[in-house]
């Protein structure tokens, strides 16, 4: 255990509070010199033990809460906690027809700065915070106690995250630490239908484990009906409602990759991809043309990242989601549905709501929410930390 750090008294009143994060302040540069991943006790400034935080110098989040008081980072701790994660889910995540889904989740299972994903026999764990490094050995050991995978997967997640992978080097982030490599690609069941993912292939595995529950609900909204998916990544939507029995998809994203990638998800479940539609390009540009057209759907989809750029347009979720709603509203019939997701941690659900009142009134046509959603239980955040919910899932009919 490291000496003694004293924070100021917003930052103490937060930890107080149960908010897991000390932000790097004026006095936090007063800290004595740490590595990463070293223990430290965070008091207050009249000497108070406030919390045991994993410390993190250099990062905006100079140090992360493991828990109130004074304790000590172990296996017995790591040990309890996965297995209380573990019960959650069994509990909570409606798994029965699933073997995808996250295990630790952050700072919403007493591990901030990790997340452990579990995909059918691998896992994938994840460090937010590079101080977890320091403790590899003791958590590969306690999950291959808890949980005997086939392979342990690690992935940093370092600042310049988007640039490494810009560059082609995103499987300079991932290494099997344990265990034999996953099958390339590797099958996994989520809601009973089949997906190939990549856990070799930089960060993202080519599913997105927190729109579990979502997908599920979208199929229930899709039968019989026209659908059209944007940013569709690598069509894990449109393969639920394929499945679900609507007449026809369209799956629109500006990879070429992803769109091959779709259609291979297509066929891992029996669904033939020459039924439905798939277009490379530019969503905005996709929309244009397809409202120049005169083409109707009775669901439009639109999951983008927060920040994306093409040749033709570049995107981000503030300012963006506006003009991509009124792009969207021309195509959508007076009863068409129109579901818009968001990721972006920043933005609230108040504010990306205003996003869409102003993309409606913008189409000169109105709204009627009528579910909105985060995401799935085996993303649990803590009430102290409103930071945990990010995601933002809005259904919405045109009026």
């Amino acid at each position: 255990m490291a000496g003694q750090y004293v924070v100021g008294p917003e930052t103490a009143r937060m930890l107080e509070l149960g908010h897991p994060w000390v932000i790097a302040d004026r006095y936090t540069r007063r800290w004595p010199a740490g590595k990463a991943g070293e223990m430290i006790q965070v008091n207050d400034q009249q000497g108070r033990v406030l919390a045991t935080a994993l410390l993190e110098p250099g990062d905006r989040i100079v140090a992360r809460v493991l828990g109130r008081g004074s304790l000590v980072l172990n296996k017995n701790l790591l040990r309890d906690r996965i297995e209380a994660a573990l019960e959650l889910r069994r509990a909570h995540a409606e798994l029965a027809d699933s073997d995808v889904y996250r295990l630790i989740n952050s700072e919403g299972d007493g591990l901030p700065g990790l997340t452990i994903e579990v995909y059918g026999d691998f896992l994938v764990v994840q460090y937010y915070a590079g101080g977890w490094k320091r403790h590899e050995h003791m958590l590969l050991e306690v999950l291959g106690d808890v949980l005997a995978p086939a392979g342990i997967y690690v992935k940093a997640r370092p600042r310049e995250t988007r640039r490494i992978e810009a560059r082609g080097g995103g499987r300079q982030l991932v290494r099997l630490a344990a265990g034999k490599p996953a099958p390339r690609p590797l099958p996994v069941r989520e809601n009973g239908l089949y997906f190939l993912v990549q856990l070799e292939e930089g960060l993202h595995t080519g599913l997105f484990l927190d729109q579990r529950r979502n997908r599920r609900d979208f199929m229930q909204q899709s039968c019989g009906m026209r659908v059209l998916n944007l940013f569709a990544f690598t069509g894990a939507f449109s393969v639920a409602a394929a499945a679900a029995g609507a007449r026809r998809v369209v799956t629109v994203d500006a990879s070429a990759a992803y769109i091959d990638q779709a259609r291979e998800n297509f066929l891992a479940n029996g669904l033939n991809p020459e039924a439905h539609a798939f277009i490379t390009g530019d969503c905005f540009a996709v929309l244009d043309d397809m409202a120049q057209r005169g083409e109707k759907f009775d669901v439009v989809l639109m999951d983008p990242p927060s920040f994306s750029t093409t040749r033709q347009s570049r995107f981000t979720t503030r300012g963006g989601t506006s003009d991509l709603v009124a792009k969207a509203m021309l195509l959508l019939p007076a009863g068409g549905l129109l579901v818009t997701s968001s990721n972006h941690q920043k933005i609230d659900l108040a504010d990306y709501l205003k996003e869409l009142r102003r993309g409606a009134l913008q189409a000169g046509s109105d709204l009627r929410v009528i579910r909105t959603a985060g995401q799935g239980p085996d993303f649990p955040f803590p009430v102290t930390f409103p930071e945990g919910r990010y995601l933002k899932y809005i259904c919405a009919v045109k009026a």
